[in-house]
């Protein structure tokens, strides 16, 4: 079994791949998530940050596949087959955008670090909403291989999760 990974590998048959991440912030697990639908990877697997910056960069080169009219969230469609979802913060849905910006819209190629969002980080803190921002690979199930790098202090378009793609 390990001589036909071997063989794989060497064909070039797997390789890892990263989605950087599109907020400064600290990384922390799901699991510190306060929204089950994170918390217990019902939507995917992945990690959040909780953001030092009000701004969201694409985290990939894909197309920008979802913007949310309330632009609480985006999800891309990775030129690797990957669907990352970003939501910024819990319940900011209903801002109805008030105190966000977008620079993209639905639909639209987008490279690693354009600016997809901006958002009034202090200000919809003081409303009471916990800015916690997930980001999840939705189709999880595709890349069974993923390490998301938690514990630290991160910066726009460090590598946060990296997924194995079969080639």
């Amino acid at each position: 079994m390990f001589e036909a990974l071997k063989k794989h590998l060497k064909r070039g048959g797997v390789k890892r791949e990263e989605i950087l991440a599109p907020v400064e912030g600290m990384a922390v697990p799901l699991s510190e998530v306060k929204d089950p639908a994170f918390s217990e990877e019902i939507l995917g697997k992945g990690m959040a940050i909780i953001p030092s910056k009000g701004r969201i960069v694409a985290p990939v080169n894909g197309v920008l596949s979802v913007m949310f009219e309330t632009m609480h969230a985006v999800s891309i469609t990775a030129d690797n087959g990957a669907e990352v979802m970003i939501h910024v913060g819990l319940d900011t849905v209903t801002l109805k955008g008030e105190g966000y910006r977008s620079f993209k819209k639905q639909g639209d190629a987008v490279k690693a670090g354009e600016l997809l969002l901006e958002f009034e980080l202090e200000e919809i803190k003081r409303k009471g909403y916990d800015l916690i921002t997930p980001v999840i690979i939705l189709n999880t199930g595709e890349f069974p291989d993923m390490e998301c790098h938690v514990g630290k202090k991160v910066k726009e378009l460090e590598p946060i999760i990296e997924l194995q793609v079969v080639k």
